[in-house]
């Protein structure tokens, strides 16, 4: 039977409100045949009732009654079969209800997922994956909200319960609550029944399930004059020890305008309090507001909660059951002295490279710390052959991605291997000193490894240059772009460029200069055995063409595993590590403890006094500390505080008397 009803529901002191419920438990179609031409409401994604992208009702299977709806599929994409039930209309306040009852075959997977319009692929909101070893997975576009269980080649029943006025999602099986969260996308207009178990999931590409007695109900939200609520908080980040804004969605859940409110978050021992005037929030409106004060991120699991009060100066509102909302931030914590490489395989002629240039760039945004990125060119001017060709024989086509000399991956992909490495503890700390001549225009780049570990001699050295900021005037430097006119998506501003993109319209950034010893590394630094605790370096120079700007050069070390992956690395920029006149500080400064906590201890022996200028350096070369200490006298002893530094590897520069040397500090 297939049931579409109006029907009023008396709600206590509420008046009567039209609740909308829909039903279908497919014993009103004929076994054998497809399900779009027999329904009213069902079809596919592309409206092709009828076609392999619909699906035959079943009785083989069934929960009640004797039919239900079949899918299966064994290929990593999944389909052919995507079946489409688009709801009464678009909800996005009140009470909604999706539920059905699922028998997932043994050994293979199931997915559906929901959407935030009546247009197929326009707004994703929420994605069910249901792996062959009972595992449930709720998400969105990648985002995880809950991981549950289900029985596996039984019939069970799932149900999600959405209040889409406050933001309360809660997953129940067979009606046990499995627990609630909060979801960004506020509506719902469909569903999507999709063959799929992808292994990226966790699946192993084999999906057979039944569907059967598929019931949504809504009931419209019942607003009191005058309330405000916290329906969301944004994840500020997933590293520990990097700093993350606090964004918070305001919604008015009450029928008169909101104009002013007070807001505030609490964070591992913080409170920060702000005001929020002159805006105009209308009934059932959102307002994302970014606090001024972001937090950094602390290790462990930490609540943050953001509460919202003072409504249009009113003091307390009407209902205070929604002003509050509280998440938990439990992000990874990085392998000390830890650097990933991600290098990019891309060309001016791709027309999709620009993808891997913007998802280059948003890596060096949220990431700079832990991350370096490397163009590396192909069939274009800037291409370095050797470079090019080492890369080429690890990747598939273009653009492709290599973190850490991985497997090959989309540039839209490397978050997943990048958080893996980055917990991957070094072989050895990596540091690069580097003399710089403007007059011959001569680099010299000195790669220090520092074993944490034992080693031996099949682990190898190499240095590489890369340029930001490179335009070109010749052809060469149009960049094809298949995103132009929008057609093929958002893609970080190359929407709105023609195809394809004028040199004098490109900047390139990360691109690969020049590479060294070779694509595979210097097999001559290390000895035999190598013990935890030695360090060796290697020496690479480079003469930098004049129309390389040596302000906009990234120095980046490497050492490489037996196997060739990147164990580790260090980036550095002409300008924060090239020496004036090296100093030998082996007998001259004592630094400890180190790793240091809270401070380190400096011991200067020098004969008489010197003048000393200490700075602090992170990975990036970013200064982050400086001090002239003025003159210091034999046996003095200095300090740096280190308590707001960030877990990692610094590099300390001491200057005496005009002469300059460093030395590798670890933070925990």
């Amino acid at each position: 039977m297939n049931k579409k009803l109006l029907v009023a529901i008396s709600m206590v002191a509420a008046g009567a409100v039209n609740a909308q419920t829909f039903s279908d438990d497919f014993e009103s179609y004929t076994a054998g045949q497809y399900l779009g031409p027999q329904s009213p409401d069902w079809t596919t994604w592309s409206n092709a009732e009828g076609t392999t992208e619909d699906t035959y009702v079943s009785s083989a299977n069934a929960s009640s009654g004797n039919n239900s709806i079949y899918f299966s599929s064994t290929t990593s994409t999944g389909g052919p079969s995507d079946v489409v039930l688009p709801f009464n209309q678009v909800y996005n306040s009140g009470n909604f209800s999706f539920e059905a009852n699922f028998f997932v075959e043994s050994g293979k997977g199931a997915y559906f997922n929901l959407q935030g319009t009546q247009t197929v692929g326009q707004i994703w909101a929420l994605d069910c994956n249901m792996l062959q070893d009972g595992t449930l997975k709720l998400s969105n576009s990648g985002t995880p909200y809950m991981t549950a269980n289900y029985p596996p080649a039984t019939w069970f029943n799932m149900r999600i319960e959405m209040d889409l006025t406050s933001n309360i999602w809660e997953l129940f099986v067979d009606n046990v609550s499995m627990g609630t969260f909060s979801n960004p996308t506020g509506q719902i207009g469909i569903l999507d029944l999709y063959p799929v178990n992808p292994t990226s999931e966790g699946g192993n590409n084999q999906s057979g399930f039944y569907v059967d007695d598929v019931i949504y109900n809504h009931i419209p939200a019942m607003l009191p004059n005058l309330n405000g609520g916290v329906t969301f908080i944004a994840q500020p980040g997933n590293i520990a020890g990097l700093p993350g804004d606090v964004v918070a969605t305001v919604r008015n859940m009450g029928s008169s305008t909101i104009t002013s409110f007070d807001i505030e978050y609490v964070y591992n021992g913080s409170t920060i309090q702000e005001s929020v005037n002159s805006v105009s929030i209308a009934s059932l409106d959102t307002y994302d507001h970014t606090f001024s004060t972001p937090i950094l991120i602390a290790a462990g699991a930490n609540n943050l909660t953001v509460t919202i009060s003072n409504i249009n100066g009113q003091g307390q509102d009407d209902n205070n059951t929604d002003d509050q909302k509280v998440i938990t931030v439990d992000p990874i914590v990085p392998a000390t002295g830890k650097m990933v490489i991600g290098e990019e395989a891309t060309g001016t002629w791709c027309q999709w490279c620009p993808r891997g240039a913007v998802y280059m760039d948003l890596f060096e945004q949220k990431y700079s710390i832990y991350w370096e990125g490397i163009a590396v060119h192909n069939n274009d001017p800037m291409t370095v052959t050797e470079y090019d060709a080492g890369i080429g024989t690890l990747i598939g086509g273009y653009p492709s991605a290599l973190v850490d000399r991985g497997a090959d991956v989309d540039p839209s992909g490397m978050e997943s291997d990048f958080l893996t490495r980055l917990q991957t503890p070094p072989v050895a700390f990596i540091s690069n000193v580097a003399t710089w001549n403007a007059g011959t225009r001569e680099l010299s780049v000195t790669v220090s490894a520092e074993f944490q570990a034992s080693a031996n001699n099949n682990y190898k050295l190499a240095c590489v240059l890369t340029e930001d900021g490179v335009t070109g005037t010749t052809s060469g430097y149009n960049q094809a772009n298949a995103y132009s006119g929008g057609s093929s998506g958002v893609m970080g501003g190359f929407e709105l460029l023609p195809n394809p993109v004028p040199a004098a319209q490109m900047v390139y950034d990360h691109v690969a200069r020049a590479i060294q010893p070779s694509f595979t590394g210097d097999a001559t630094v290390f000895p035999a055995t190598v013990n935890a605790g030695e360090t060796y370096s290697g020496t690479y120079t480079f003469t930098l063409p004049v129309e390389w700007d040596e302000n906009s050069i990234n120095i980046i070390g490497m050492i490489l595993d037996p196997s060739g992956r990147i164990d580790n690395a260090a980036k550095s920029s002409i300008t924060s590590n090239s020496s004036v006149a090296e100093l030998d500080l082996s007998n001259q400064i004592r630094m400890y403890p180190n790793p240091a906590k809270d401070y380190t201890m400096i011991d200067i022996n020098v004969e008489g006094s010197a003048n000393v200028v200490i700075n602090v350096y992170d990975m990036t070369g970013k200064l982050v500390g400086s001090r002239d200490f003025g003159s210091v006298g034999a046996g003095e002893q200095l300090s740096i505080n280190t308590s707001m530094l960030q877990a990692g590897i610094y590099t300390v520069e001491f200057t005496l008397d005009g002469q300059r040397g460093t030395k590798r500090l670890v933070v925990e």
